[in-house]
């Protein structure tokens, strides 16, 4: 194992990171009504229509699709992946692992004709990030999980993890990875400490802020700022956020409205500070330890990526056994020691610090792959935005940012 998939200064595509334009997502796709899982038939999918016949006896196979480098490589072959690779040794099933996963809306585009019309969707497995997880939900488009099957998930799933709101028992989903939003800026050219995200809009910073740009990504920082309560928040709540916003774009405080890019401009300094992923300013500080991450003092918000089975895919049982072997402990500490997000597995920190390598064994002690309980406490889960809410959130939103 090994501390990065890839070298520090190209920093892994954001999972989290979606620029939508009004009605091109997925609420352009299916309208307002579908999300809900309700008003359009053809869309949502009762549960007794889900499955299909399991081959997965008979095909020894397993067609998983995930976001690109969000997986061990070895060292030497890049497309060979050790976790999987000592998964199929294991069970004699095949994998198919496609990295076609670039952004939530496009896949659901992509995967949507054939799960509004009862076909294989020709993938048994997908990562789907916890807001669009919630959308695949409601419309009854994958399938519930034998927990039978996942022994060591019900085990060894973390605790802060089990109960979302889109899926409150983890029914129809697991945690792939997670990770926590929050601040980074460089110390070293600010010359002093950022402790919340009220001091994003401090005068030294004028023109050397980004925010992301996806109102799901942004959002919760925003809104802790100002003291709302990202479980229960209302729409007066959105829209003291989207008028502060405005007079911060109105003044030029904000640089920009950024993708996975605010990367590129922290690294060199065109930024000094800028809403950010956890995972991402691990890899960063690799090349550049002056690059600070901070959980603001009034909370980050935590997320995750969820692996899901589609409707009627057709390894359903297969799918299971892989879902579950990533919960054990040793397997999950691999996985968490390339990709350096948030492990779901809290168990596989001891793993890591019983290794013989003084760098992986590192990585235990790293708050942002496995949090501190101090850490937890200020961790919050954003409640969805429901389909009634996401038009008009999103017209204000759109407007402001200039998607």
């Amino acid at each position: 194992m090994r501390r990065t998939a890839r070298p520090a200064a190209t920093p892994a595509p954001s999972r989290r990171t979606v620029l939508r334009t009004a009605g091109a997502g997925a609420a352009g796709l299916l309208g307002g009504a579908a999300l809900a899982g309700c008003g359009v038939p053809s869309a949502y999918v009762a549960e007794d229509r889900r499955s299909a016949a399991d081959r997965s006896a008979r095909d020894r196979l397993l067609r998983f699709s995930n976001w690109t480098l969000y997986i061990d490589v070895d060292d030497e072959n890049p497309n060979k992946r050790p976790t999987l690779d000592a998964f199929s040794k294991e069970t004699g099933i095949k994998v198919a692992y496609t990295e076609e996963i670039n952004d939530n809306d496009e896949f659901f585009g992509k995967i949507s004709p054939a799960l509004m019309n009862g076909q294989d969707p020709e993938r048994d497995l997908v990562v789907i990030s916890d807001w669009m997880a919630s959308r695949y939900v409601a419309l009854g488009w994958v399938q519930t999980l034998d927990k039978a099957n996942l022994p060591h998930v019900v085990k060894n799933l973390d605790p802060q993890l089990r109960h979302p709101a889109f899926d409150p028992e983890r029914a129809h989903s697991v945690p792939w990875q997670s990770g926590i939003t929050g601040i980074a800026y460089n110390r070293k050219k600010l010359g002093r400490e950022l402790k919340s995200s009220a001091d994003l809009w401090a005068a030294d910073l004028k023109g050397r802020v980004t925010l992301f740009s996806g109102m799901d990504e942004a959002l919760a920082l925003l809104l802790l700022a100002q003291g709302s309560d990202i479980a229960r928040f209302t729409a007066d709540d959105y829209h003291r956020v989207v008028a502060h916003l405005q007079k911060m774009v109105d003044t030029r405080h904000i640089r920009r409205f950024t993708g996975n890019d605010y990367t590129k401009d922290l690294t060199t300094g065109d930024v000094l500070a800028c809403q950010a992923y956890s995972g991402d300013v691990i890899q960063l500080q690799a090349d550049n330890p002056d690059i600070e991450f901070v959980v603001p003092e009034e909370g980050g918000e935590l997320w995750s990526e969820s692996l899901m089975i589609p409707n009627r895919a057709e390894h359903k049982r297969n799918a299971e056994r892989l879902i579950d072997y990533y919960y054990r402990p040793e397997v999950a500490a691999e996985l968490a020691a390339w990709v350096n997000y948030l492990c779901p597995v809290p168990a596989a920190q001891a793993v890591l610090a019983d290794s013989d390598d003084e760098e992986t064994a590192e990585l235990a002690d790293d708050p942002l792959i496995f949090p501190t309980a101090e850490l937890r406490r200020r961790l919050h889960v954003m409640r969805d935005i429901t389909a009634e809410e996401r038009p008009e959130f999103h017209r204000t939103w759109d407007k402001i940012v200039g998607l």
